[in-house]
């Protein structure tokens, strides 16, 4: 499966896009969002940030990658967390899904993401990677591109491992199913082109014979 975790400065990601855990009014801020804005390029970032004027939680909104060796820079302000009763797992989803649609229709090939929410907007680290992970690997059960989640400290990396091999074992038997259910859905309908184009042919046949 596409989809690898690395521990990495995700300003050096050799990537078509990468993902910048952004907030609301696209303005250059700390951690993630303030490495990639200084890496990017502030001055020219921020004036492509400020034409677009803003962008809801859970969306995304896309920028050159100016300076950065990635062609895109995808923006997506995540959730901040407030104890989990705010729709905060599907405002996350949504930020991971919108991101890798947006990189989809962008023609991107490999992207790059960091753990959003997980800064200064408090997400627990645990939920936010089985999150990540859940949703890239369901992205990726349907479209082909190289996806990389970076985390830079080592505990969020270890964990990350040990998530994601559990999620990947049912992200894998998911795969094996829909496969199945795949290939059973055309074998019936091989079947029944099969059948009705015997039946036409063989109405065929007797309307010849009659007329002979």
């Amino acid at each position: 499966m596409p989809l690898e975790i690395v521990r990495n400065d995700i300003t050096k990601m050799d990537v078509d896009a990468i993902v910048n855990a952004a907030n609301t009014s696209l303005k250059m801020g700390g951690g993630v969002c303030g490495a990639i804005f200084r890496t990017a390029g502030i001055d020219e970032l921020q004036e492509a940030c400020d034409k677009i004027g803003g962008c809801r939680i859970g969306q995304a909104v896309i920028t050159d990658g100016f300076n950065l060796d990635a062609k895109f820079i995808i923006h997506t302000p995540g959730p901040i967390w407030q104890g989990g009763s705010n729709q905060e797992a599907d405002l996350l989803k949504a930020s991971y899904y919108n991101s890798l649609e947006l990189a989809k229709n962008y023609q991107c090939e490999s992207v790059s993401f960091p753990l959003i929410s997980t800064g200064i907007y408090g997400y627990p680290k645990e939920e936010a990677l089985q999150i990540a992970v859940s949703t890239i690997s369901s992205f990726l059960l349907h479209h082909d591109m190289l996806v990389y989640l970076v985390v830079f400290d080592k505990k969020s990396f270890v964990l990350s491992k040990k998530l994601f091999a559990s999620i990947n074992q049912y992200i894998d038997q998911h795969y094996v199913e829909e496969a199945e259910r795949t290939f059973n859905g055309i074998r019936r309908k091989e079947r029944y082109v099969m059948e009705h184009t015997g039946v036409n042919l063989q109405k065929g046949l007797s309307i010849l014979q009659k007329c002979s």
